[in-house]
């Protein structure tokens, strides 16, 4: 007896069959057509070579003024007097701000009158001591009188020039920290004072090559936002490490430029361990989109290779992955090329 369902039956099996048969088709697509009718192209080719290039370690830094103070009041009393702003730039010796100082001003009025009636009254008791109408002790108690009325003179007269504030140093004001009105206190910012003579990028080394580092040693700073590339000289090295960050700061003296701020963003570059790759021409490679590639001689034709690349190194970058060394890299034309192109070697 034949069943009603084998014609069924057989049927669905061919269409399986045929479904899979072009899934297979289309996950397992076959090579492509050959290039025909391309031209000879001359290019001209180097031999891969394993080599050690030195890796380097990128530290990120901060450009800082070797030379800062922060200006600030040595006496209380309200500012009546501001001459400078952010930006201005200043002299040593150079009047920065004022203070009110009445109190001040009285009490070295009165000292001074202390001093000189000290003065007038050991100049009478001395004359009188030349004629014996008065004592040794008695002027020596007047000297002693008058000298203090000097220390108390001299300080009035110190807390006096207080209220004048001056720059210690030639520099650019940075920070303005206050305005004429406040008051003003012992030990209160005012102003910021940043030197432009000698600038430096503080960095923090990790411990593990901190001691690999000397001073002396020139390292070299790239700074982006003045697209600067300079040598940088360590100057510090922290005798310890921080155990939070596990780091050491370190300052390095940069030459100072038009360009560089204090604040600046800073990358350091330390020398590092070597590893192995093999080194070719930036020329070399041919980049589509976000893929690196190039094309490698293969007989009389060229053969197009994905790479994988590392660091450059003055114009040669590492070639980590897709290159053996011994095989022939083209290094000129590769614009003017195609995967399979006849090639000759100039």
């Amino acid at each position: 007896m034949t069943s009603i369902y084998s014609p069924i039956v057989k049927i669905t099996c061919a269409a399986i069959a045929l479904i899979a048969f072009s899934a297979c088709k289309s996950d397992h697509p076959g090579p492509p057509a050959a290039v025909e009718n391309l031209p000879n192209i001359p290019v001209k080719t180097i031999t891969a070579e394993e080599s050690s290039p030195e890796r380097q370690v990128e530290i990120m830094g901060t450009v800082q003024a070797a030379e800062s103070a922060s200006i600030a009041a040595k006496i209380s009393g309200n500012i009546t007097e501001i001459l400078v702003s952010p930006g201005s730039r200043v002299k040593q010796g150079d009047l920065l701000a004022s203070i009110s100082a009445g109190e001040i001003s009285a009490k070295l009025l009165q000292v001074q009158a202390q001093l000189e009636q000290a003065t007038r009254n050991l100049e009478r008791e001395q004359g009188l001591l030349k004629k014996n109408a008065a004592t040794v002790e008695m002027v020596k108690t007047l000297e002693e009188t008058k000298k203090i009325a000097e220390a108390a003179y001299k300080e009035a007269r110190t807390m006096l020039s207080y209220s004048s504030i001056k720059a210690p140093f030639d520099g650019i004001i940075t920070k303005k920290h206050a305005n004429v009105g406040d008051l003003a206190t012992p030990g209160s910012p005012l102003l910021q004072l940043e030197s432009e003579a000698q600038l430096q990028v503080i960095t923090h080394i990790p411990e593990s090559l901190v001691l690999e580092i000397s001073i002396g040693d020139r390292l070299p700073v790239y700074i982006p936002a003045a697209e600067l590339e300079i040598i940088g000289i360590v100057q510090e090295v922290a005798p310890t490490a921080d155990p939070r960050s596990r780091t050491a700061p370190v300052k390095l003296t940069i030459p100072s430029e038009s360009k560089i701020r204090s604040g600046q963003f800073a990358r350091v570059s330390l020398p590092g361990t070597t590893g192995s790759a093999v080194l070719l021409p930036e020329s070399a490679l041919h980049p589509f989109g976000q893929m690196e590639r190039v094309f490698v001689v293969n007989g009389q034709n060229v053969q197009l290779r994905l790479v994988k690349t590392g660091l450059s190194h003055g114009g040669n970058i590492e070639i980590l992955s897709g290159i053996e060394p011994g095989e022939q890299i083209v290094v000129s034309a590769a614009s003017k090329l195609q995967d399979g192109q006849p090639v000759t070697i100039q």
